[in-house]
């Protein structure tokens, strides 16, 4: 898979840089709605059926590498990459409401040209964005596309170059630390992150293809696990105290990314017991917007 942003939404620019895209697996495809006609007829048969308004979509899973996916976090959050804030060496990235769009191109290289291998889907922007921080684990992250069509094609796109992907191991859960409230936890067991951008299709009379689609409000939520050891979590939900999460995961290299969730409330917390095992807490939480942070996330990404 690679991809190259747009210029105008939908259309792939000409001579592109085709950026690889390191991925695990995909769902990206092609599905249309149907029309079928109501006609009673003396013989019971359906006479016509035509294909309706196209959808776009579909997941790129993947794990997490350092600097790769860049691109699709600064589209998922809408945001740009600040250099060098907030000090130099580090770059940082908060939601705001720029819209990217991309082509993006899968090829299937064990089929002959004349087979058609190249899938080009356009106009896809990222509307979902979620990452899971487990124990003893890659970390993982997938992006949820909406775009507007796809092609088969002999070929690439007429003068794309190709643009390697950073390089390097995938970031784990053994190196790191998560912070709660500002304090460091440790009996934590996963922490995952969602990201909605609320991106709806719109379709008009006179195309099966959706115009520039609708983006909604920026809703982030997720979760953390934790070993049940005391009250301190669960009163923060019965209490509707306000917190905060960071996660600090570092590669086998040093290279850093530190997610700050400044400003979050617990929407549950119950620790339920299934048998003799350890007791465990999932506590489902809320990001709301942060006066000091200007965001409701903040992603630094820090290079050794």
């Amino acid at each position: 898979m690679s991809y190259t942003l747009e210029s105008v939404y939908g259309t792939t620019p000409a001579t592109p840089p085709m950026s690889d895209l390191r991925h695990t697996g995909t769902t990206l495809g092609l599905s249309k709605n149907s029309t079928l006609t109501e006609e009673l007829r003396e013989d019971r048969q359906i006479a016509c059926f035509r294909h309706g308004a196209r959808q776009v979509g579909g997941d790129v899973t993947a794990e997490l590498w350092y600097s790769a996916l860049d691109d699709m976090l600064e589209a998922g959050l809408c945001g740009t990459w600040a250099t060098d804030t907030p000090i130099a060496g580090t770059d940082q990235l908060k939601a705001g409401v720029i819209r990217r769009s991309f082509s993006v191109l899968r090829e299937f290289s064990d089929i002959a040209p004349a087979d058609k291998p190249f899938l080009m889907t356009t106009g896809a922007e990222v509307n979902t964005w979620e990452m899971s921080v487990t124990a003893d684990a890659i970390v993982t992250t997938s992006f949820g596309f909406i775009g507007q069509n796809q092609a088969v094609s002999e070929t690439a796109p007429a003068g794309a170059t190709g643009v390697p992907a950073a390089t390097g191991c995938p970031i784990t859960s053994f190196s790191g630390s998560i912070l709660e409230g500002g304090a460091a936890i440790a009996d934590v067991t996963e922490a995952t992150l969602t990201l909605d951008n609320g991106i709806e299709p719109r379709f008009v009379v006179g195309s099966d293809m959706t115009i520039e689609p609708k983006i909604g409000r920026s809703n982030l939520t997720g979760s953390i696990t934790a070993y049940f050891e005391n009250s301190t979590l669960l009163e923060k939900f019965i209490d509707e105290t306000p917190s905060s999460l960071e996660l600090n995961l570092v590669d086998e290299a040093g290279n850093a990314y530190r997610f700050l969730i400044p400003n979050i409330k617990y929407t549950g917390g119950q620790p339920d017991v299934s048998g003799d095992v350890s007791i465990t807490l999932a506590m489902p939480f809320q990001a709301i917007y942060d006066i000091t942070e200007d965001s409701q996330i903040t992603i630094e990404r820090t290079d050794v």
